[in-house]
Order: structure tokens, then sequence, then C-alpha cells
């Protein structure tokens, strides 16, 4: 489903409600709006094909607008409703998905490790985060497509080191090989739920180890779309 510029969040509300299968308030605790966001042909789509259906394609088709996906998680002993949002990568559609940041409780910024200027672009979609989204939004750094070791041009200690002096969680993802991709939204859900207020918020959480311990080589995978 694509939803265009002129939409509001409470008319895409409404679309959410009409197009996902009801629930009751005992099917979950929590609500969650997460947004991707990152160059175009990162992988934001694929990624959160592969988290909310388990599946991939090689077929790469730009994002017009904004794409939506619901995932219901156990968290602790809570259940969270994920509403991930998907949203357009390319420059001119900045200004169309600016609007979606409002509401949002985490973010995902998606980079690709084979195409350096994406991650380079980070700090101008950071600079859009402080801009348009609350200041309290917890943020996630991932670079995609980890598993094209031939073509890397970022490489992990580099990300790694940004994302510390950012005091923000990161994590290498394989969209089409299933790598740390459902681990990357079921950890940024927990660092809202504690927040929130559903937990002990963890301290500071940098990506140390002891809270995301996968590494470089832990798991191998990448996303090629």
């Amino acid at each position: 489903m694509s939803i265009y510029a002129d939409s509001s969040i409470r008319a895409m509300d409404s679309l959410l409600s009409k197009y996902t299968p009801k629930m009751t308030t005992k099917d979950y605790d929590m609500v969650f709006k997460i947004l991707l966001i990152g160059e175009s042909g990162v992988g934001k789509s694929c990624l959160l094909l592969r988290f909310a259906d388990d599946s991939y394609t090689e077929s790469y088709i730009s994002t017009i607008g904004v794409d939506f996906k619901i995932k219901t998680i156990p968290i602790d002993d809570k259940t969270a409703k994920l509403q991930c949002w998907d949203t357009a990568g390319q420059e001119r559609f900045r200004t169309i998905t600016s609007t979606y940041y409002r509401g949002a409780h985490g973010i995902i910024i998606v980079y690709d490790v084979t195409d350096r200027e994406s991650f380079e672009s980070v700090r101008a979609w950071l600079d859009e985060i402080d801009r348009y989204a609350s200041d309290s939004i917890v943020k996630m750094l991932v670079g995609n497509k980890s598993d094209l070791k031939d073509r890397r041009a970022v490489d992990y200690d580099t990300a790694k080191a940004f994302a510390d002096d950012l005091g923000i969680p990161f994590i290498e993802t394989s969209a089409k090989d299933s790598v740390n991709v459902e681990e990357a939204f079921i950890h940024l859900a927990k660092l809202i739920k504690n927040q929130r207020g559903g937990g002990e918020e963890e301290e500071s959480d940098k990506g140390d180890d002891e809270h995301f311990p996968w590494g470089p080589e832990q798991k191998q995978g990448g996303c090629g779309c």
C-alpha cells in the first residue's frame, strides 16, 4: 500500500484500521510507531518485508510515499503492536515523509554497507530527525547488505564508533539472509518500552556488547534490494 503527501496522520490511522485485521484490547498492551529512513536503495523495504512477513524478493521497486506493515511481538511479559512505516529515501520525497515523523516512537536509520555515500548521508537524516521528530524518539543505526563482503565500502568499526559517539545502538543486518533483522526491531521495541516506563530504562545504551551483542562476524548476510 502506498500513501501520498496529501494524507494526514489521522487519515493514515484510519487506513490502518480499515486494512488491518481487527484486534481487541486484549491482543496487545502497547502500540509503537516505528519509521525506517535512509537513502533510496539501502534495503528499507526488504528489511520491513523480512521482519513483517519473513519473505524476501530480489526485485527492487522504489517506494513512492510511505508504506506500512504491522506485526505483534512479545516483549518481556507484554505484547507490543508495531506499526512499521517504510519512508521513501529519495531526496524529492523528504518533504512528503516529514509529516510521518509525528507520533513516531522509534526510528531505524538504514545505510548500505556497500555504499559509502549512503553512510555519509546518515548525518543529514539525523538532522531531519532533530528537526521533525520528538526529542524523546529512540534511534537505531542499521547497516544493511552485510553479506556483500567483496563490495563492502563501510567497515563495521567505523560505523560502530559513529553510533557510539551519537549514543545510539548499531547493528549490521541481512534482509536477504534473514540475519539480525528481527533482533534489530525487537531491541528497538524494548528500548521504546523501557523509555516509556514499561520497564527499567537501560542506561545510555550506546550499543554495548552487554546490551546489543551482535558483532560484524557473528552472523553473515545482506539485502540485495
